[in-house]
Formats: structure tokens, C-alpha cells, sequence
């Protein structure tokens, strides 16, 4: 439990960012930063909630064909060379092991920053016909990126957690349906776990994972007016089995190379999470993912306290018993108000307060996180009642996003409207582009934004006819914004 002293935020959300983010995270009991810079320590309530993520997008990986391994966390060198875009998309970031103990290696091993290089090639070891295809494997990781200059937890560290899924196909047709196969998860998870409006579309080409064909992405607005890059499936083609000899017998004994794709998710979908829903009283967590669901916290004085722990005790059994997770907060030193403060600090969902009046009319009162709303409902049936409120808090907190991302899409038509409305506003901007890269730099150097997306289906037109910085005619349609 939090200390006294240490209860309660001091920072706003609205008007301090970055340091009430910090202060949620680390009174929340989420992580804390680690001696060394660029890393953190993630503390059990927070790795709780990873967890559950894991569990949710572990069961539709498995669902749908795919299977866990686990690879080596050093990649020899000579195997990040063989994919030459690999080795230039990451190479700035790469932290390498050369000796082990005083001994020099003879080949520097690299700490993984992706797992396409040591994984290609046991897939190309393991493919030998048509029949052994298509191959789906998954594994849940940690990745070091040396890049990270300013630490903000689960959001940008040198070191965070995720999955990565590493497929192999017969064609492009099936290989492409595995790619939109786990964005539809992706975008899943965050709106019905999450409780997370996504917006979904492709990578620019300047922007795709290295020596991918196509990167597709799930963007999700925070509050603040930037986007956070959800997760990404990339559809490979063939480029990354051709350096690894991945190829397989065809029914007409041809032998044909495979398409292949990579996905993936890491904990940027909780600093995502905590961002969007906390507010200046601490965490808030949608019932899905919360540790503890629902908190009791009985009110007495002396002469009445052992009739109402035994009622809440009643009460606690009944909810436990229909799966919810639950808490009993029959602490003595602490009053109700401390208690409230504490789990709305902490992030559970539904309060559930019993007092003499509760016990005498056999009801029980319901508190709603988010905003506070109270409801006493009658004792009996307090299970399904109870999952019915967690239920509204649940669309309250998606509700509550998907009013804020379709308010903050905007148009612009020109370099100087992009720039003035993504100033102003935040939020995405939409605008024509040519598809040159060069047409982004004047946006960036500017105010910080990017491109960040173009809308999924190549062939949509162009939500303007010129490019807005070129002014020559537009190929796609980009979405501007600042990003995490």
C-alpha cells in the first residue's frame, strides 16, 4: 500500500503531461526507473496488467494457428548482415556483446533488437515442402534499442517487453491475409481490452520496417494531441526469405521461395492506456484489465463493526465466487476516505461500500471510477449487477476516447494550414501528398510531426488533389501528427 505521505497526485494532466504521467506510474505502483538510464523497473501491479494483455492476445494468437518458441537474445553479427536493410534501419541502435567474461569474442553478438535475423534461418531449416507451411511462430520478449535519450515508462525505454510473430506462406495472397490477421487482433485488443479507439492504415514507404514490403499500423491518440504507434504487422514479401534461404518443394515439386510476415505488440499499449484513461486523482483502468476489479471497503464505528465485516465478507465471497477479482479493504488504521483516495489512486474500476444502512436494508452501494457516479442496488443478485456496472464503466472509458480521437481529425490543404492546425489543435491532420519523402521534411523540421499513416487500401483517393507541401498531384492521402 501507498504511504500517507506519498498519497495523491500533484501534477496536471492538462497542464503538466509528462511529469503527472511520471507521477501516475510510480504512485500508482506500475514501475519504477532503474540505476541505469533509459530502463525501468516494472513492479508487479504493472507487470499484472501486461500480463492480462499477454493473456488475451496469447489466446487469439493460438486461436488462429500460431505457436510459442523462444530464440536466442544475441544474434551473431553475420546474421544481422544478411539482411542488408535490417542492418541499416537498426544499426544506430544496436547494442553489441563483445566479450564474455575477459575474453574477446571472436564474432560481436548483438543484444536483439528484432528477431527476423536469428529466426529466418531455424524457419528455413524447419520448411522443407508445401506441407510444412504455412509456419506460425510467436515469442514473448524483451528487445533493447539503444536510442531512447529521454526515458518515459512503457512509452520509450532502451529495453521494453513485447511479442513478435514470425510467419512463412506459400503465397503472397496467404501471407497477406496473416498480416491483416493480426492487425484485426491489434485493433481488437486495444478497443475491446483497452477500451481503445484505434485508427487503422499503412506505414509511407519512407517509414516501413526495414526491408519490409508493406507496414500496416494500428495509431491510437493520447490526450495531448499525439499519436502512439499501437503495433505493426508487416507483410515481408519475399525479401528477408530470399537472405535466408527460406524456400519449400511446391506440389509440383518446384522449388519456390516463401512470403513471410513479422507482428508485433509491446508495452507501449499501457504507457497508451494509462495516458489516455488516468486522471488527476491517479490511474484508471478499464474492468478488463484491472488487477482488482472491485474494492470493498466496509464503514463502521465500534459497536457495529463485526456485523458489518461479516456482511462485506458475505458480499466479497459472492463476487469472488462468479469470477471477479476483489478486494476487501477491512484495514483498521486507515478511515473510508484515506481507502478511496488510495484505490482511486490505484485504478480499480467499482467501489463497493457497506455501511449500517447498506447491512440493515440489505443493499450495497456501487462507485463508478471514472466520474464518481453512486448507484445502491439490492444485495441479492449483486453479481450480475456488479459486472452490469463494471460493463458501463467499461464504455464510459472507450466512449470517453472515441470522443477525443473523432473530434481531432482534421483537414488541411496546404503546408501552412498543417502546420497551424497541428500548432493549434494537435491531433492527426489529413492531408493530399505526392509520396515523396522529402515533402514531410518542411512539417518536421517545423513543428516536430510527421507522417504517421496512409489509409489502408492503396487505391483510396486522395482527400485532396495537390499535395498540401508540393503542391504536384497527390498520390495518397497522410495523416500529419506529433508522436510518442
Amino acid at each position: 500500500m501507498t504511504d500517507g505521505q506519498d498519497l495523491g497526485i500533484t501534477e496536471s494532466k492538462e497542464y503538466a503531461t509528462g511529469e503527472w504521467y511520471a507521477e501516475v506510474v510510480q504512485k500508482a505502483g506500475l514501475a519504477d526507473y532503474a540505476p541505469m538510464g533509459g530502463f525501468i523497473v516494472t513492479r508487479p501491479r504493472g507487470y499484472a496488467i501486461w500480463e492480462r494483455i499477454q493473456d488475451y492476445l496469447d489466446g487469439w494468437f493460438k486461436d488462429t494457428g500460431v505457436q510459442n518458441a523462444y530464440f536466442p537474445l544475441f544474434i551473431p553479427e553475420s546474421y544481422l548482415e544478411r539482411e542488408k536493410d535490417v542492418v541499416e534501419g537498426f544499426d544506430p541502435e544496436v547494442a553489441w556483446v563483445t566479450h564474455g567474461g575477459y575474453d574477446e569474442l571472436e564474432e560481436r553478438l548483438a543484444v536483439r533488437p528484432t528477431s527476423e535475423s536469428i529466426i529466418a534461418p531455424f524457419m528455413a531449416q524447419w520448411v522443407r515442402s508445401h506441407r510444412d507451411l504455412p509456419l506460425r511462430l510467436n515469442q514473448w520478449c524483451s528487445v533493447v534499442r539503444w536510442e531512447a535519450t529521454e526515458t518515459k515508462p512503457f512509452f520509450r525505454t532502451k529495453e521494453f517487453l513485447w511479442q513478435e510473430g514470425h510467419t512463412a506462406h506459400a503465397t503472397q495472397e496467404e501471407a497477406w491475409a496473416e498480416a491483416m490477421t493480426r492487425l484485426d487482433q491489434y485493433e481488437r485488443v486495444y478497443e475491446d481490452v483497452l477500451a481503445l479507439p484505434v485508427l487503422r492504415g499503412r506505414k509511407p514507404e519512407h517509414d516501413k520496417f526495414p526491408g519490409a514490403h508493406t507496414t500496416t499500423t494500428v495509431e491510437a491518440l493520447m490526450p495531448d494531441g499525439k499519436t502512439v504507434q499501437g503495433a505493426t504487422s508487416h507483410y515481408l514479401g519475399t525479401s528477408f526469405a530470399e537472405a535466408f534461404d527460406l524456400t519449400y518443394a511446391d506440389i509440383d515439386e518446384e522449388e519456390r521461395t516463401a512470403h513471410t510476415t513479422s507482428w508485433g505488440l509491446s508495452w507501449r499499449a499501457m504507457g497508451a492506456l494509462i495516458m489516455t484513461h488516468s486522471d488527476d486523482q491517479g490511474l484508471v483502468l478499464p474492468p478488463t484489465l484491472a488487477p482488482t476489479q472491485v474494492v470493498i471497503v466496509p464503514i463502521w464505528q465500534e459497536e457495529n463493526r463485526a456485523k458489518i465485516i461479516e456482511y462485506a465478507e458475505a458480499v466479497e465471497s459472492t463476487l469472488t465466487d462468479a469470477g471477479l477479482r476483489v478486494d476487501l479493504d477491512d484495514r483498521e488504521n486507515r478511515n473510508p476516505g484515506f481507502k478511496y483516495n488510495e484505490w482511486e489512486l490505484k485504478g480499480v474500476p467499482l467501489r463497493v461500500e457497506v455501511g449500517p444502512d447498506e447491512v440493515e436494508d440489505r443493499e450495497v452501494t456501487l462507485v463508478h471510477r471514472p466520474d464518481g457516479e453512486r448507484a445502491t442496488v439490492d444485495r441479492d443478485g449483486v453479481a450480475p449487477t456488479t459486472e452490469d456496472h463494471l460493463d458501463t464503466v467499461f464504455a464510459k472509458l472507450y466512449a470517453d476516447a472515441e470522443e477525443t480521437l473523432e473530434g481531432e481529425i482534421r483537414e488541411a490543404g496546404s503546408r501552412e494550414e498543417i502546420l497551424g492546425t497541428i500548432g493549434k489543435h494537435g491531433g492527426y491532420v489529413k492531408a493530399g501528398w505526392c509520396g515523396e519523402a522529402a515533402c514531410e521534411e518542411p512539417v518536421k523540421e517545423a513543428i516536430a510531426a510527421e507522417i504517421v499513416m496512409v489509409p489502408e487500401d492503396r487505391d483510396a483517393e486522395p482527400v485532396h488533389e495537390e499535395c498540401a507541401v508540393c503542391g504536384n498531384d497527390a498520390e495518397e492521402t497522410a495523416y500529419f501528427a506529433k508522436s510518442y
